[in-house]
């Protein structure tokens, strides 16, 4: 299953980590992580929520981790798949990864 990982970038120093962390979880559970957290540094925020809804747009899921709604990109992401029905949850052991 395709996952894409929705949560704080923005502000939280340690993001790189939290999602590479959920990125290992989904992995290891034999699931493909599409993960926001390694685009590269330099685009606009547009650009980034660009390539942040066509990764989306392919995913089967969206994982939205805990702190999601401290993050106008991730509430966004958020809104989106509310929008068109795509098939959301909020724990990694939805996936068999454990809990976050």
């Amino acid at each position: 299953m395709k996952i894409y990982i929705a949560g704080q970038i923005t502000g939280d120093k340690r993001y790189k980590a939290k999602f590479r962390e959920a990125e290992k979880h989904l992995t290891a559970a034999g699931h493909i992580a599409l993960n926001p957290a390694t685009q590269p540094a330099g685009l606009s925020p547009a650009d980034y929520m660009r390539v942040c809804f066509a990764m989306m747009e392919v995913a089967d899921v969206v994982l939205f981790l805990q702190d999601y709604q401290e993050s106008r990109g991730a509430m966004l992401e958020w809104s989106w798949c509310q929008y068109v029905g795509k098939q959301t949850c909020y724990d990694l052991a939805c996936f068999g990864g454990g809990r976050e």
